[in-house]
């Protein structure tokens, strides 16, 4: 397994399954560029999912001509009300693949304890276990979206060769379930580190100050690679280049990983602190459940989260984007924002925070600071 995956969220031509006739030639070799261009620089890891459109589709027309021993495909699908279901819309994954087997299989989005098991006990489970009977799925692992007890609990069922699953230095609060999937030997994949990881293909230039020498991307990546219980991180790319700044980082992790972040975390934990206060800082996050705990509630510790990176490191425009979110795709953003809630309700459930009004104030001003248009998932937007 590669430290890189080739991520094929992207690159694809649609949201949609799109007619053979109607696939964009250019776009086409773009895609097939991207897949050549990792695989050069051995990238050999590819994700993809039946929910990613046309993703699947036009992976099939390049992965079959790269050697399939030296190459690992994975593709996701959702959790089905049954058996039936699942395996059909894997039989179309593999057709559009053009493969006769994947060596990943994922449960796309186990989000909540619900999907779980939906998960264990609908058939998806019986279903993944019969396609690795029948050697049409090697390896079973699942995806999500989901905070630390959700995450942690589905991999201590035990029945997960694999997570991928999103932590980043601005948001590490799934650690704990990393820790349980290394105990168990599990394969860990962290997920969208440069979007939903910051936006870190275009930061702003006070975050750019900070991680000097590194870029913000370049801090990141080894981040994340420098702790022995991750594996690998899957860049979302769109086209060749967008490998390269994640390639010329590798010559650091090869040699003194942490060497490099320390004083970058350094100077990051001090502008926080700076900014917002060491006390704040040091209990901001505490108590509070994560958002696919509480779906029908405000989500604080994410909207903290975001009110902290605005203030201290002016990511507005990315905390502009995560805020809106909220509450707009079901179990992929739960929650609702500040205007939407029960101040009471909310009053009740700070009270005890030993910074409750500070907790109070601090959502109020990230509301007004990033509140705007609702977002949609890149999925739904159809961009």
């Amino acid at each position: 397994m590669p430290v890189i995956t080739c991520g094929g969220m992207r690159f694809q031509q649609s949201w949609e399954d799109i007619d053979p006739k109607d696939l964009d030639a250019k776009g086409q070799v773009n895609l097939e560029e991207t897949v050549r261009y990792a695989f050069a620089n051995g990238i050999n890891h590819f994700e993809t999912a039946r929910g990613y459109g046309s993703s699947e589709y036009q992976l099939g027309f390049v992965l079959p001509t790269l050697p399939r021993d030296e190459i690992i495909v994975q593709t996701k699908v959702t959790p089905k009300d049954s058996e039936k279901e699942f395996l059909e819309a894997f039989e179309k994954s593999l057709k559009h693949l053009q493969l006769d087997h994947v060596d990943l299989l994922g449960v796309h989005g186990i989000n909540n304890l619900d999907l779980l098991d939906k998960t264990l006990n609908k058939g998806t489970l019986a279903a993944c276990r019969k396609l690795q009977d029948q050697g049409l799925a090697k390896f079973i692992g699942f995806s999500t979206h989901a905070g630390p007890a959700t995450v942690t609990k589905t991999v201590q069922t035990g029945e997960f060769d694999y997570v991928n699953l999103h932590w980043y230095y601005i948001d590490q609060c799934n650690w704990p379930a990393i820790l349980e999937a290394k105990d168990r030997d599990m394969g860990v994949f962290i997920i969208s580190p440069c979007d939903k990881g910051g936006k870190l293909y275009d930061p702003p230039q006070k975050l750019v100050d900070l991680c000097n020498p590194l870029t913000p991307m370049g801090f990141n990546d080894l981040f994340c690679l420098s702790r022995d219980e991750v594996n690998t991180i899957s860049i979302g790319a769109t086209r060749p280049t967008d490998f390269d700044a994640h390639l010329e980082i590798l010559p650091l992790f090869d040699s003194d990983p942490l060497g490099h972040i320390t004083p970058i975390l350094d100077r990051l934990q001090s502008e926080f602190s700076s900014v917002l206060g060491e006390e704040w800082m040091g209990c901001w996050d505490q108590g509070w459940p994560s958002a696919d705990e509480t779906p029908d509630e405000v989500p604080i510790y994410h909207l903290l989260r975001m009110y902290n990176l605005a203030k201290a490191l002016d990511m507005v425009v990315f905390g502009k984007m995560r805020y809106n979110m909220v509450g707009t795709a079901e179990h992929w953003f739960p929650g609702v924002l500040l205007d939407k809630t029960d101040r009471k309700k909310l009053v009740a459930r700070v009270s005890e925070h030993p910074m409750a009004e500070r907790v109070l104030e601090a959502l109020q001003e990230g509301h007004d600071l990033l509140k705007g248009e609702e977002k949609k998932r890149l999925s739904e937007s159809g961009s």
